[in-house]
């Protein structure tokens, strides 16, 4: 089993902290199927880049950069992170350095964590493995997006609301917990490479298979499937992957 990057430093009063839903993501990418299907992907000397939108504290992207031998049978992999919490951001990039540090002979190269709405700060058709851990959870509204008051100021610090604001951008989804994950696949077609994958994680709550049938009828190149699954109901959480990809 490879080792789950150590995430000690982050301060999870304001940033999500890893559950389970991270750890099917890491189960996932370093299954024999999708090491299989990545390294077919991306061979032949191809230099992908992976970004994670939602880092969160970094531990999936990190663990990606980290074993980026291992998944995808070549260092030669670059990875980032995009998240609209500044403090994210930052565990982010702390997350993966130990990572790489930890594992001298097998990581790629991290580019970096950006603050940023979604894909909004990624060149179009660059990605070529997009990862996603949504707001998946249902809540009346969406939380405002952050500005430029709420980037981490140093010497400052944060408040009980300011925590729980930062905290709630990373689980608070809207209506069927989907008003953010919907965005995001609608930015799909735009920021995906002609090699482009997403691998994103979805709850029963978010009807998985209208979401599906939804990426399907984005054209007849458009191919879904689930990969992971948690294999038990946590709570009204039953959590799942799809792998979507340009076939």
């Amino acid at each position: 089993m490879l080792p789950t990057p150590d995430t000690s430093h982050v301060a999870y009063e304001r940033i999500y902290e890893p559950a389970e839903d991270s750890f099917l993501l890491l189960d996932t990418l370093s299954s024999t199927s999708e090491t299989a299907f990545l390294r077919d992907r991306f061979g032949d000397g191809y230099v992908p880049l992976v970004v994670e939108v939602g880092p969160g504290s970094g531990v999936v992207i990190a663990f990606v950069n980290a074993q980026a031998q291992a998944l995808f049978g070549s260092r030669n992999v670059l990875t980032a992170a995009v998240d609209v919490n500044g403090y994210a951001c930052k565990a982010t990039n702390e997350t993966a350095r130990k990572a790489a540090s930890e594992n001298a002979t097998t990581h790629g190269r991290h580019l970096g964590a950006l603050q940023g709405d979604l894909v909004a700060p990624i060149k179009d058709q660059s990605v070529d493995v997009l990862i996603f851990n949504p707001p998946y959870v249902p809540t009346p509204e969406l939380p405002r997006q952050p500005g430029q008051a709420d980037l981490p100021h140093l010497g400052t610090k944060p408040t009980f609301d300011d925590d729980s604001y930062m905290l709630s951008l990373s689980y608070a989804g809207g209506k069927d917990g989907m008003e953010t994950t919907d965005r995001l696949i609608d930015s799909l077609p735009q920021v995906l490479s002609s090699r482009g994958c997403a691998y994103i994680l979805l709850c029963a709550q978010n009807k998985p298979e209208e979401v599906k049938n939804r990426i399907r009828s984005l054209g007849e190149n458009w191919k879904v499937e689930t990969v992971g699954s948690s294999g038990k109901q946590a709570g009204w959480e039953k959590l799942q992957i799809v792998r979507i990809w340009i076939g």
